[in-house]
């Protein structure tokens, strides 16, 4: 058998694109560096718009409702940040 063989079609079948709007939050928080502060956070991201269940959210907004405000590493900001927005489905953009 050669490895030609089947190379014509992909493998899995991907259908098509449906955009989703904001950022994931852990993009987010690898552009930044480890340990930073709340205020620090807001003014380098703020703007960013994050992806949530409940739809798009400026992150600046969701900050206003987390009481931690310094965040020794990555994984406890995004802890925080999601008791905020939630864990589920994004919804997709309506085209």
């Amino acid at each position: 058998m050669s490895d030609d063989e089947g190379e014509d079609e992909p493998a899995v079948e991907l259908g098509d694109r449906t955009p989703v709007e904001g950022a994931p939050l852990a993009r987010i928080s690898s552009r930044l560096f480890w340990p930073r502060e709340k205020s620090e956070i807001d003014r380098l991201e703020g703007e960013s718009v994050i992806r949530t269940p409940d739809g798009p959210r400026e992150l600046s907004t969701v900050l206003e409702e987390v009481d931690e405000t310094y965040f020794q590493r990555h994984q406890e900001f995004e802890r925080h940040v999601r008791s905020v927005i939630g864990t589920g489905p994004v919804p997709t953009a309506e085209e």
